[in-house]
């Protein structure tokens, strides 16, 4: 999986439209970063950026952004409503697939002491990046904002995370806070009524920080007050999670507006069910949900598999089918049309592959395996006869958990689809690799070969590449033959309608291995490694012979019941 951050930056302008736009347009200089929103605020004077990529090109784009901000704006000049203490005030990386917060925030140190060292702009971790724990607190760490930065500096308690500890270049820049949180998903629910005081007794009952306890009358009473003078609160429901009621007059509907500050402890699904619950406690009904900006894949692909297990259906089908699962379970389609391209951050993306041979048709692939190019060639279409295969697998796996009176089954194949549908990927993804391991050997033949020592790195560029040419279909192999485990699963007790569906796909799985490993031998023959050779064929032959025997047993046991 690739590996894949948001960066928010909030830059302290947000009237003059061509600082704003000197600012982001850094952001579009770098080669693998996609803008995604560009928000600016006059009343703040302040304006938020967001864009995602791969952690290396987003600290890139994330240097040039405070730079830039630095360049243009005047702190000893500015003036807003938010809190702020710098040129670029804030700088939070968020983790979306692919990556841990300990790496994230590792990525966040690495961008401060970049600042600090080539800019001279000191500045602050906070939340998950934070030195110390008094200075995970964003508003801790702001307290006193720009104008308290000449003695805030020079204080050995605020010493900065990075950059000098003195005001010279911090008078206009001000510092900067770099952080690594949690991913904030704006989500609002749908209700049947124009009520904006019903939608919020709603969103106090499931809002963290609850509702203010009140004596007798929950609305009117006297509000009760801890031994401080601080207002008792009632918490709600769900952690993570702030709400209020509004009506949206656009709609004609009251709504019910969320920030999930952490998907990863209240995620949209459950904040959905426990709105639905206390909406239907108040005699209201949910008619839907609407997803504000952008939301991470794996956050839909959770919702898709909770729905799922409640209605007892298998959770091994498509990314596509479960996409439209959580569509339609949370009625995110409600009010507007939900298109995945424009709603989910990976999707936003791209593949970043530049043309896959798996996004092409049927008809596509076979023209360009026809055509003169040697590449896709045996190894690619080995991962594709593979992929194949197990699909088939799969598919038995998830007829059987649909099977009328196998409703106590169901979780016992919905995990054999499951494993199926992981295999299915991961030999889609080695379909172009193999042609990618291919094309690094031309690459590498291209070299220059002038100079001995071209000469010598031309040579070493073509062994590495031949070796990676021999791990790719070995891979194949291995993935191949693992997923034979599923048809046998199948033809031993899966529905038997569709046993002759399982012998095909074990078929075809012991092909795409006796395909692969024709490319692990061939590739083998330019190799100067004797010894990495003898054992990647000695290893590449006894998963042959596994693959062998796996599929006489398999084609036995469909035979017989055949």
């Amino acid at each position: 999986m690739r590996q894949i951050i948001e960066c928010v930056p909030n830059i302290s302008e947000g009237r003059d439209e061509a600082k704003i736009k000197a600012v982001t347009d850094v952001v579009e200089t770098v080669e693998g970063v996609k803008l995604l929103d560009v928000d600016p605020g006059k009343a703040t004077n302040r304006t938020v950026i967001t864009f995602v990529g791969e952690p290396e090109p987003v600290i890139e784009a994330a240097f040039r952004v405070i730079k830039k901000a630095s360049e243009v704006i005047d702190m000893s000049k500015h003036s807003g409503e938010h809190p702020r203490f710098g040129a670029t005030d804030v700088c939070p990386l968020v983790p979306i697939s692919g990556i841990s917060m300990e790496e994230t925030a590792a990525h966040a140190h690495k961008l401060g002491k970049r600042v600090g060292e080539e800019l001279g702009i000191p500045g602050y971790f906070y939340e998950n990046a934070a030195t110390s724990p008094f200075r995970q607190n964003l508003a801790e760490v702001r307290k006193g904002e720009y104008e308290a930065l000449a003695e805030k500096l020079v204080d050995p308690e605020w010493k900065p995370d990075f950059g000098p500890a003195e005001f010279v270049k911090a008078k206009t820049s001000g510092v900067t806070a770099i952080s690594a949180r949690d991913f904030l998903v704006a989500y609002n629910v749908n209700l049947n009524t124009t009520s904006t005081r019903r939608a919020n007794a709603i969103a106090f009952d499931i809002r963290e920080a609850g509702r203010v306890k009140r004596e007798g009358n929950p609305i009117t009473g006297k509000i009760v007050e801890d031994e401080n003078g601080d207002p008792v609160r009632i918490p709600g429901k769900l952690k993570a999670v702030k709400g209020i009621g509004w009506y949206i007059e656009e709609y004609g509907i009251a709504q019910i507006s969320y920030n999930l500050t952490n998907i990863n402890i209240t995620s949209m699904h459950e904040a959905f069910d426990e709105t639905c619950k206390a909406a239907d406690a108040r005699g209201l009904r949910i008619t839907g949900s609407e997803l504000v900006g952008l939301v991470p894949l794996k956050a839909m692909l959770d919702a898709a598999d909770y729905f799922l297990t409640k209605q007892n259906r298998s959770l091994g089908i498509s990314e596509k089918e479960k996409i439209k699962i959580a569509v339609k379970s949370l009625g995110l389609d409600d009010l507007k049309p939900f298109t995945p391209e424009e709603n989910i951050i990976e999707y936003m993306l791209g593949n970043g592959a530049g043309k896959r041979l798996i996004d092409m048709d049927l008809s596509a692939f076979s023209d360009e395996t026809a055509s003169e190019s040697p590449a896709p060639g045996g190894g690619s279409i080995s991962a594709y006869v593979g992929t194949l295969g197990v699909a088939l697998g799969t598919m038995v796996a998830n007829l059987s958990a649909h099977k009328r009176g196998w409703d106590d089954k169901w979780e016992e194949y919905s995990n054999w689809a499951v494993k199926g549908e992981e295999y299915r990927k991961k030999l889609l993804r080695l379909v172009d690799e193999d042609t990618n391991a291919f094309n690094k050997i031309m690459e590498a033949f291209g070299l220059p070969k002038g100079s001995e020592e071209e000469k010598a790195a031309r040579t070493q560029a073509i062994q590495d590449a031949t070796k990676y040419a021999i791990e790719i279909p070995y891979k194949v192999m291995q993935t191949a033959c693992d997923s034979m485990e599923v048809m046998k699963a199948m033809a031993e007790n899966g529905l038997q309608a569709s046993i002759s569906d399982a012998g095909v796909g074990a078929l075809c799985a012991r092909t795409a291995v006796r395909g692969a490993y024709l490319n692990v031998k061939i590739n083998t023959g330019g190799l100067k490694d004797q010894s990495f050779v003898d054992d990647m064929l000695a290893k590449a032959r006894k998963v042959l012979n596994d693959a062998e025997a796996k599929e006489t047993e398999i084609m036995e046991m469909v035979e017989g019941k055949l």
